[in-house]
């Protein structure tokens, strides 16, 4: 069995650290706008019209056309970019995809 032992000035350290990286990460998707327009879009990941329409036009792609012009509901692409990306798919296990990522 393997212990460990911390002193407190070590534990808060970790905890610090811990609670930043949270913060961190929270704050990305908090200061996005809930639903992007085309623009933002592109802006967002860097993109061209072109890939943007081609996007936009997928059957799996999270867009909502009810506003007049299509939006994309943030929580939906961040989700939709992690059931999409090739890496996580081939090599995160089982764990991940049943959303228990730590």
């Amino acid at each position: 069995m393997l212990k460990f032992e911390f002193d407190y000035e070590q534990l808060q350290g970790i905890i610090n650290a811990a609670v930043d990286s949270a913060i961190k990460k929270h704050s990305f998707s908090s200061s996005m706008p809930p639903l992007l327009t085309r623009t933002q879009l592109m802006e967002l990941l860097e993109i061209g019209s072109t890939k943007t329409s081609e996007l936009l036009g997928r059957n799996d792609f999270p867009v909502c056309r009810e506003f007049g012009n299509p939006r994309v509901p943030t929580h939906l692409l961040m989700k939709w970019i992690d059931e999409h990306t090739e890496w996580i798919n081939n090599n995160a296990g089982t764990k991940w995809k049943k959303g228990g990522a730590a």
